[in-house]
């Protein structure tokens, strides 16, 4: 996965996230800041999930991303 996208589109992906992960804040988006482990780490915080299926979550996402 090159995660180096979503990092350089960052302003732009942060509306497909909140859409995605509606719990996150626009502070937590804030200090996310299109890091891949930032969000790992928020999503373990607002869903509860363990690390394994926050990696899930967030590869299915991007699998999904038109790009």
């Amino acid at each position: 996965m090159d995660w180096n996208r979503v990092e350089g589109n960052w302003k732009q992906m942060k509306g497909k996230v909140k859409e995605q992960w509606g719990k996150l804040t626009d502070d937590d988006l804030d200090v996310i800041a299109g890091k891949q482990d930032q969000l790992e780490g928020r999503l373990q915080q607002r869903y509860g999930y363990a690390k394994d299926q926050a990696q899930k979550e967030i590869d299915d996402w991007y699998g999904r991303q038109t790009w």
